[in-house]
């Protein structure tokens, strides 16, 4: 006669997933003040230890297995050139961003290619998937929907089927009948996730994760879900506007940082081959406030505009206010121009925004926020075939960024004339790069604004 399992009692972290006997106020592990939360189980008992294998790297034979383009674009961008056999990628978004809609329209693109691929979704039912196939224009045979939710018959259904993709959404809503504890839970969540890498790995086979994002924007569940998949991707935008960004916050088969742009249309997601022409294709000639920046984007350089308002406050604290931009970055380069250039801005609300939609997390921003709050408070606009780029330390100075020759070489595309950047990046700037461009070194801000408005 077995003995009857015993009934486990685990307090877990939500945050690092960081399981206690007992219930503590501070997870000592990630350091989160009331996380632990109570989960219930049965034990599993002892398990059976399998036999460990070791294959020398020298006699380890790499397979030829070419990655499956997704004739997306921007989607094979983002995963550094398309989805890797046995590859396990998570895509995070804010809800109703389109993360859905860009699953479904990739499995049809790999179905119109002959391949067979299976969606499994525990959101909605298949009617739901119908109709949103509908709105796309989506009529593939080679697409299989399930709405399972149990992770131990998703992987029997894929192992049956042999799809060339699996899509899982999201993984917040499957759970293993081996746990106890409810679906979305820590332990679940890293259950599930556990159970669908070795299906990937053990057989070759891609499989895309749907992940729900807390308020504070990071992919829910514990943080270890983010270090057992190979890719982690990141839907960023606002649902008001057209344009949505991917961002590769990690890839183990690619380069990270790397961005793809979307624009939301009727008929689902659009792949977006200049987005430089785009982001600038509404700015405002001859206005205070506004300048053009050449950022990178990963291996993609894409021109930016940064507008700024400065405004007298009437009220005792002034305002601000950064839109696509670190707020403590702006409050530092505030700082800076008090201080250097003797500009009053102490009583001025000052509100910061990078146009499009795009959020700009590099310092070659800086010089352009400078720019764009001096044109701003002296209200004089800058010349519009002008663009600006570097990082400003806290003495003033003006700094060198990485890739100017790219930034340089975009800029010139798209038909600008006079380039402001730090000396140091101009002197290690060999030649043009083909183009006609000015080029201006600038050494500190108050040069900048001795180029830009005369002194």
């Amino acid at each position: 006669m077995q003995p009857a399992k015993k009934e486990a009692h685990l307090f877990v972290c939500g945050q690092c997933g960081f399981e206690s006997r007992k219930w503590l106020g501070r997870c000592p592990d990630c350091g989160a003040w009331d996380s632990l939360t109570e989960q219930r189980g049965q034990s599993t008992g002892r398990s059976v230890r399998k036999t460990a294998t070791a294959h020398p790297l020298s006699g380890a034979v790499e397979e030829e297995s070419a990655r499956l383009l997704t004739n997306i674009n921007e989607m094979d961008r983002v995963l550094g050139g398309g989805i890797v056999p046995g590859s396990l990628v998570l895509i995070g978004g804010d809800p109703g961003i389109g993360k859905s809609t860009l699953i479904l329209q990739l499995l049809a693109s790999l179905a119109g290619q002959g391949r067979s691929t299976l969606y499994v979704t525990g959101e909605e039912s298949v009617r739901q998937i119908r109709m949103r196939a509908g709105r796309l224009n989506i009529h593939e045979e080679a697409i299989s929907v399930s709405t399972e939710n149990c992770v131990e018959a998703i992987v029997d259904l894929a192992l049956e089927m042999r799809p060339a993709l699996l899509a899982v959404d999201s993984i917040q809503t499957v759970y293993s009948e081996e746990v106890g504890s409810a679906p979305g839970s820590v332990t679940q969540v890293r259950e599930a996730t556990a159970r669908l890498l070795t299906l990937a790995k053990a057989n070759h086979l891609p499989i895309l994760l749907v992940g729900h994002v807390t308020k504070d924007g990071a992919i829910a569940g514990p943080r270890v879900l983010e270090h057992m998949v190979d890719t982690v991707l990141y839907f960023e935008g606002d649902r008001g506007q057209i344009f949505r960004i991917l961002r590769t916050v990690k890839n183990r088969f690619g380069s990270t940082n790397e961005i793809g742009v979307f624009e939301m249309k009727e008929s689902g997601l659009a792949g977006v081959d200049n987005p430089s022409a785009l982001f600038l294709a509404e700015r405002p000639v001859n206005v205070p406030g506004s300048v053009v920046l050449p950022c990178v984007e990963g291996t993609r350089p894409i021109l930016v505009e940064v507008q700024a308002l400065v405004s007298h406050s009437s009220l005792g604290t002034a305002r601000r206010t950064a839109i696509g931009a670190d707020p403590q970055r702006l409050a530092l380069l505030t700082a800076v121009l008090e201080k250097k250039l003797g500009v009053t801005l102490f009583d001025h609300d000052i509100f910061l925004n990078i146009a499009g939609g795009i959020r700009i997390v590099e310092p070659a921003l800086d010089l352009g926020v400078v720019a764009a709050l001096l044109s701003s408070f002296l209200e004089k606009p800058i010349d519009a075939s002008t663009v600006v780029c570097g990082e400003v330390g806290l003495a003033g100075e003006v700094r060198a960024v990485g890739q100017m020759e790219m930034r340089l070489r975009e800029a010139g595309r798209l038909g600008f004339t006079t380039f402001l950047m730090p000396e140091s990046s101009c002197r290690q700037l060999q030649k043009k790069v083909g183009t006609d461009i000015r080029i201006l070194a600038i050494r500190t801000v108050a040069e900048l604004a001795e180029r830009l408005f005369n002194g």
